[in-house]
């Protein structure tokens, strides 16, 4: 290997993990960083496939897939990262700091807000009930490690009551209906006090 040619990215299940967690439900779960080129192929078979179309990304290429992440990456206020149970990915996670997010013009943001968006991976094998509850506990607990964070915002679209039911289920209270440029959204909050408790 030459000094111009870059280093190959570790696979996810190689990466140093940012939070570990032991669950029955889960088995082994181990959040990474996302890799913009190394798991462009992997994101884009999730981001187009028809049940992820609130995510907005059903017609992208695999290149759109890639460039979109290395913007996340380049920037500081907002992050993607991998779930992995037993070492395969089996959720993206997105965290954001809403005041330095077009959705902070669409309500008051408070200190200590911090926001998320959660893609559950297709199922291995069967569905397990309970798995995508257990995820979403798995990354607020990571994203509440830091005692900064006092309130998780998600925004969820409107039309995705899936999504706004397991939210729900998780803790999360609803907010009021949004109009952000690409959709009507959702927002719900859950507290750090209301974390604990759920």
């Amino acid at each position: 290997m030459t000094a111009d040619t870059p280093a190959r990215a570790a696979p996810p299940a190689d990466r140093p993990a940012l939070h570990e967690e032991q669950l029955p439900v889960l088995g082994a779960v181990r959040i990474v960083e996302l890799d913009p080129a190394a798991d462009a192929g992997l994101v884009h078979r999730w981001v187009t496939e028809p049940r992820a179309r609130y995510w907005g990304m059903l017609d992208a290429d695999r290149e759109q897939v890639r460039e979109t992440y290395e913007f996340v990456d380049s920037l500081t206020t907002h992050h993607a990262f991998l779930a992995l149970r037993d070492g395969r990915p089996a959720a993206l996670f997105q965290s954001y700091e809403p005041e330095h997010d077009p959705v902070g013009e669409c309500y008051d943001v408070r200190p200590g807000d911090h926001g998320m968006h959660l893609l559950i991976g297709p199922a291995d094998g069967p569905p397990q009930h309970g798995v995508s509850r257990a995820l979403v506990g798995v990354f607020v607990r990571f994203l509440l490690a830091d005692p900064g964070r006092r309130r998780i915002v998600a925004e969820p679209d409107a039309r995705n009551d899936r999504a706004i039911a397991l939210l729900r289920r998780c803790g999360f209270e609803p907010g009021p209906e949004i109009d952000k440029p690409e959709k009507r959204a959702r927002l719900v909050f859950l507290d750090r006090e209301a974390a604990g408790r759920a």
